[in-house]
Order: structure tokens, then C-alpha cells, then sequence
């Protein structure tokens, strides 16, 4: 009896999907090899990665469900399980360097020059084999091909060239902003120190005018009273509740002769 099948049904029927993609990978790679086209090994790539992850999605769930099952386990099960998945995964990772290479050499087959230059009569010219070619014609081939390059060169320096005026240009630009920038900060600087001192100007002004409503105030109450007090006198100057205003003379009484002339 399978020693999984004894813990978990569940282990058991993934450790045989895991064995069947194990075997199919297996297959896969050994077909690979034999083929030569370009685009069908490719293919067979991409079939053979599609595999790998359905392998890794089997072993995340064979690895979720040995944890459920570790308060039900002994110690001698729970490393035998850990070990089962443990030797899938080195085996997962055998497929995955192997994919690796494959892939290496298809993008190396599949390499093609980096220089665009002009490739019209090319599939003509190549027909001619270099066993075939007498030395003029492998001489003038040759400086074909050196002009070619020589000009993919002359382009890649314009392209950095020009990259580099841009760069320049930028430069210019970022640090004529940055002037700007600077000049507008000590402007708001100025602005903001002059509306403050504005502020405490304003307010001294605004004491100095409530000062002055003050004593104006005051001014006119005094007045009020010392009118007051001339009219009351002038009313009633026998009201001896009154003192005399200093610098106003009373009124003058009714002076009574003591002898009259004959």
C-alpha cells in the first residue's frame, strides 16, 4: 500500500499527477532535442513551461495539505512527507535549469545583428558561396560590408550626439529654471517680510487711533460737565452744593446802603 495514500487521499492523488508532469517533462526534453526547426522548439517550450507551473501549483497544494495533516502525524510521517516534497521540488528545479538552456540556445539561434543597414539584393548576394567567389569579388564584398558598417557607426554617433545636445539643452534649461525658481522665492521672501511689517504699522496706526478717539472722548465729557455746571450756577446761583468753577466769579449780589443821602 502506498505509505501516502495511508496519511491523505489527497497526497496520494497529487503525488501521482506530480509523477505524470515528471514523466511528460521527462519526454518533452528528449523530444526537444530532436527537433531542429526554430519555431517548433519553441512551441515545445512553451508547453513544457506550461507544465512546470501546473507542477509548482501541485507542490504549493501537496505543501498546504502536509501542513493540515502535521497535528495528526507523527514525527517519522511528517519527515517522511517533508522529504517527498522536497525531492519534487529538486526535481521541478532539474526542469527548470534544463528549460533555461534550451531557451539559451533558441535566443541565440534566433540572434540577429544589431546593425540595420541596407539589406536590399542581401538574400541575392548570400545565395554566392565564398567557395565560389573569386578573391576581387570577396575583396569587394568585404568593403561592402565594412561600408555598411562604417555607416550603422556614423549613425550610432549621430544618435548619440544628438542625445547629448539634448542632454545639454536640458541642463541649460533646468538651470535657468532653478535661477528663475531661486529669484521667485527671495521675491515672496521680500513680499512676505514687507506685508509684515505692514501688519505691525497697521495695528500701531490702529492703537494710535483708538488713543486718540479715547482722549477725544474724554475731552468732550469734561466739557459737557463743566457746562453743565455754569448752567446749573447760572440757574440757581444760591446752591451752595455747587463749588465755584476756579476762574468764574460768582454773581454779583445786591449791595445795601447802610445810610442814605439827604
Amino acid at each position: 500500500m502506498d505509505p501516502l495514500a495511508a496519511v491523505s487521499e489527497e497526497l496520494a492523488e497529487i503525488d501521482g499527477q506530480v509523477a505524470d508532469i515528471f514523466r511528460a517533462l521527462s519526454n518533452g526534453f528528449q523530444k526537444l532535442e530532436k527537433i531542429k526547426d526554430v519555431n517548433r522548439q519553441s512551441r515545445q517550450l512553451e508547453e513544457l513551461t506550461d507544465k512546470m507551473r501546473d507542477c509548482k501549483r501541485l507542490i504549493k497544494e501537496f505543501d498546504r495539505e502536509v501542513k493540515e495533516t502535521e497535528r495528526r502525524t507523527d514525527a517519522n510521517t511528517h519527515k517522511m512527507l517533508n522529504e517527498k516534497k522536497q525531492s519534487m521540488v529538486k526535481e521541478l528545479n532539474s526542469y527548470v535549469a534544463l528549460k533555461k538552456q534550451h531557451q539559451s540556445n533558441l535566443e541565440n539561434n534566433k540572434r540577429v545583428d544589431i546593425f540595420d543597414g541596407p539589406s536590399e539584393g542581401f538574400g541575392e548576394e548570400n545565395v554566392l558561396l565564398a567557395s565560389s567567389m573569386t578573391n576581387q569579388q570577396l575583396i569587394d564584398r568585404g568593403n561592402h560590408m565594412m561600408n555598411e558598417t562604417d555607416q550603422a557607426i556614423d549613425r550610432a554617433k549621430k544618435v548619440v550626439q544628438d542625445t547629448v545636445d539634448v542632454g545639454t539643452e536640458t541642463a541649460a534649461a533646468l538651470k535657468a529654471q532653478t535661477e528663475q525658481m531661486s529669484r521667485i522665492v527671495n521675491e515672496l521672501d521680500s513680499i512676505h517680510f514687507s506685508i509684515k511689517k505692514a501688519s505691525k504699522l497697521v495695528k500701531e496706526i490702529g492703537r494710535q487711533v483708538a488713543t486718540d478717539k479715547c482722549i477725544m472722548a474724554l475731552l468732550f465729557l469734561i466739557v459737557i460737565g463743566v457746562i453743565a455746571i455754569i448752567i446749573v450756577k447760572l440757574v440757581n446761583p444760591n446752591n451752595k452744593d455747587i463749588r465755584d468753577i476756579p476762574g468764574l466769579a460768582p454773581p454779583a449780589m445786591n449791595r445795601r446802603l447802610l445810610w442814605t443821602p439827604n
